[in-house]
């Protein structure tokens, strides 16, 4: 076998094809720079993926230092950034780790494996930090609902996410499905993925102890998936090969599972020093990532790599991203362990490799030597670009475009008032997902406590003390195009927010940041200012960062889609008994109806502009001390027992969360709108820090003046009344009365708002 290292160095001139890997001109000659030659093709390979923009983060890095350098001072970080995911202490001697990432092109590309790999990746993520995966969640984003490729595009997606995770056995406990056209051809798959473990059981992944062997297990290595990271075609290396491969991966849940009771019984038998899945490019990830957080040296023989196709090329088996693969550094006393037990879970399992102290990772193919780099160089110390931004030209006069009375008519009667309740609870954002998760299990496993529709998803941690976690993802990306600093904020405030109705404590956060091209001065502007919002607004609330994901070059031709910082918040509730749910049941009559916080004339990026075609003006104002100060008190109230039911207010405003509660109850209320404002702001603005709560009529005193000493404003709109339908022409039926401005019956607002979906893709 020719020695491709030393041909390297021997033939410096030898034309490579560094652009069409995605390379820049310096790039090449700063990889040729490292090395002192030119790179083999492996190497050249290995830096095409790595350095590319999924694997390196070459141009967000030096904002994403803000979530270090801003973090808030806390005991319950036990890992954070820089590992596969966060891990965060839950007390009891519990932990929890989760995390968020994206799957958009490949989604797009094909929907149906794009999305289920997608869910299967952050699941490795969860398993590689010694974690049973307990649950998911898949915020998504498509074009226009009724739009041709939507069609095609909506239907796959839910149907991997759901296809995978139901295999798996994982419930599926929450996320969002938001429809705008910016997403046209630009979908946006994000999925999370929160799993349980006891401290002792962490585990990390680096390559310790020279002589430990490298052990690849799981599914064998196949032409799927080929440079995904980088869109990156095969036949770059052979253009004589087989036709072009698919670079998306194709994935085989029932496979995953075995790997996920493979690894967490082999990690708790002690039996592993480091853990790394395969993921974003493949075998040149995780043997550079090991080794460089280890020994800092790694031996290969590529050639034992098990193959499910023998014409792959060194460079398409390092490269390749098959799915179901994990990587081990195991200990040449626990081998044979290791061994065993990956064959009682009929996972195959080869060893690799071997840690070294040489400071280079070696790979041989053959005999002959292909890979010869510092790994560090390949997974660490790439790229780092300072890209230039500025402030859109167009800024101002977007924010300048408030939409008015002037700009859009405002309701004004009850009968428009109601007409216009109607339109946004059947409108594609707001209208019932139920065609969505009803192709998901959110109950397998047993220990689901809340769901959608609920504003978090909650599952039990420990049986015996009923210690659980709450996680809530969310993002409003009107709101960030309007502003991106402080759209990031409310996008973390939502996700605090619908965690805190629930009676969790807010813990910690995840992201995926969801932006178009970093080349782009006015998309790098956009993600700038959004990544220093959600690091401040981090430190503001006290709750870190934990690790996450950055998504760019999401925009079709010139257009962008809108920025999209989704932020994910979990929390921690002592107790799931305990918890709130979103509404109030069919014994609540009687019970009292609070607002909690201030509405304003706030509708810049608010779900009734969008189904007006507007977007423009500012977004709600964003007060984080007065977001925590709600928190603390939905808590308390949580706990103690003052409240019955409680919903945070977003989209749609006050008049939607009513409308959710009462579906969800199936029983009707009285409402009035407070004398000091006008019906239309306050049944439908969007400001922030608000919620809804139903108070039994004994603790009314109690809740008040808690909230009177601590200064948030608390007032009462209404009552939860199952008689009133006879009473309003309606008899025998359930209704909502809006004071002297209408009566509408919860079947007709039922029918709307479950109606929209299935008529859009069951046809």
């Amino acid at each position: 076998m020719i020695d491709s290292v030393s041909l390297a160095a021997e033939q410096p001139d030898l034309e490579q094809p560094f652009a069409a890997l995605g390379l820049k001109p310096d790039e090449y000659e700063r990889i040729k720079e490292i090395l002192g030659r030119r790179p083999t093709s492996s190497e050249l390979a290995m830096y095409s993926v790595m350095w590319s923009e999924h694997c390196s983060y070459k141009s967000s890095k030096v904002h994403l230092r803000q979530f270090g350098e801003k973090a808030p001072k806390t005991d319950a970080l036990l890992v954070g950034i820089g590992e596969n995911a966060g891990v965060v202490d839950i007390g009891q001697g519990w932990a929890v780790t989760f995390k968020v990432e994206s799957h958009n092109h490949p989604s797009y590309v094909e929907p149906y494996q794009g999305a289920a790999t997608g869910v299967g990746g952050i699941v490795r993520d969860i398993i590689s930090m010694g974690a049973r995966p307990l649950a998911v969640m898949d915020p998504l984003r498509f074009g226009p609902a009724d739009a041709p490729d939507t069609l095609r595009v909506l239907p796959g997606v839910v149907a991997g996410v759901g296809g995978y995770g139901n295999c798996l056995g994982l419930p599926n406990i929450g996320g969002e499905v938001v429809f705008d056209a910016s997403y046209a051809g630009n979908p946006l798959v994000n999925a999370l993925c929160v799993g349980s473990m006891r401290h002792e059981d962490i585990h990390l992944a680096s390559a310790k102890g020279v002589g430990n062997l490298v052990v690849l297990y799981g599914a064998r290595t196949g032409g799927d998936g080929i440079g995904g990271v980088s869109v990156l075609a095969s036949e770059t290396f052979d253009a004589d090969g087989p036709a072009k491969r698919p670079s998306v991966q194709v994935g085989d849940p029932f496979m995953e599972k075995l790997l996920i009771e493979a690894t967490l019984e082999v990690l708790h038998a002690g039996l592993v020093e480091g853990i790394q899945d395969l993921g974003g490019a493949g075998i040149s990830c995780a043997t550079s990532e090991l080794a460089s957080n280890g020994e800092g040296g790694m031996h290969v023989w590529l050639d034992r790599v098990p193959l499910r196709d023998s014409s792959l090329s060194p460079e398409e088996i390092l490269m390749s991203e098959s799915q179901e693969r994990m990587c081990a550094i195991v200990t040449p006393d626990h081998i044979d362990a290791f061994m065993e037990i990956c064959k009682k879970w009929d996972v195959e399992a080869v060893v690799i490799g071997e840690v070294t102290n040489t400071g280079k990772l070696v790979v041989q193919w053959h005999g002959g030597e292909i890979v010869n780099v510092p790994p560090r160089s390949v997974a660490h110390d790439g790229p780092v670009y300072e890209r230039p931004y500025h402030r859109p030209s167009w800024q101002d006069a977007l924010q300048a475009n408030e939409p008015t009375a002037s700009v859009i008519a405002r309701p004004e009667s009850g009968e428009q008032l109601k007409e216009t309740l109607l339109q946004l609870v059947g409108s594609p954002n707001l209208a019932s997902k139920t065609w969505v998760t009803s192709q998901y299990d959110r109950y397998v496993l047993g220990n689901t406590v809340l769901a959608q529709p609920e504003d978090t998803g909650m599952i039990r941690i420990d049986e015996e003390t009923g210690l659980g976690v709450a996680i809530a993802t969310d993002c409003n990306a009107r709101f960030t195009k309007l502003d991106p600093y402080n759209g990031a904020k409310l996008a973390l405030a939502e996700s605090y927010r619908n965690v805190s109705v629930s009676g969790a404590i807010p813990l910690a956060v995840t992201n995926c940041l969801n932006f178009g091209s970093p080349e782009d001065p006015e998309v790098m502007w956009q993600f700038a200012e959004a990544t220093r919002g959600l690091a401040d607004g981090c430190l503001e609330l006290g709750v870190p960062v934990t690790g996450g994901n950055v998504s760019f070059y999401n925009q079709t031709g010139e257009t962008a889609i809108l920025p999209t910082p989704v932020v994910g918040v979990l929390g921690v509730i002592d107790d799931v008994e305990r918890r709130t749910p979103m509404s109030w049941n069919q014994d609540s009559d009687g019970e009292l109806i609070y607002v909690l916080g201030d509405t304003a004339d706030e509708f810049g990026g608010s779900e009734w502009a969008h189904i007006h075609g507007h977007l423009g003006g500012m977004p709600p104002k964003v007060d984080l001390q007065r977001e925590k100060l709600l928190s603390e008190i939905l808590v308390a109230a949580s706990r103690d027992g003052m409240i019955t039911a409680a919903h945070d207010i977003s989209d749609g405003g006050f008049a939607i969360a009513i409308a959710e509660m009462a579906m969800r109850a199936g029983t009707g209320a009285r409402l009035w709108v407070p004398d000091n404002i006008a019906p239309f702001i306050f049944l439908f603005a969007e400001s922030a820090g608000r919620a809804v709560v139903v108070i039994p009529r004994s603790e009314e005193l109690r809740f008040t003046e808690m909230c009177a000493a601590r200064g948030l404003p608390a007032e009462r709109v209404g009552v939860v009344d199952s008689g009133l339908g006879a009473d309003f022409g309606f008899p025998g039926e359930q209704v909502i009365v809006m004071g002297d401005y209408f009566t509408l019956p919860l079947e007709q607002l039922r029918e709307t708002h479950e109606a929209t979906l299935p008529a859009i893709f069951n046809s």
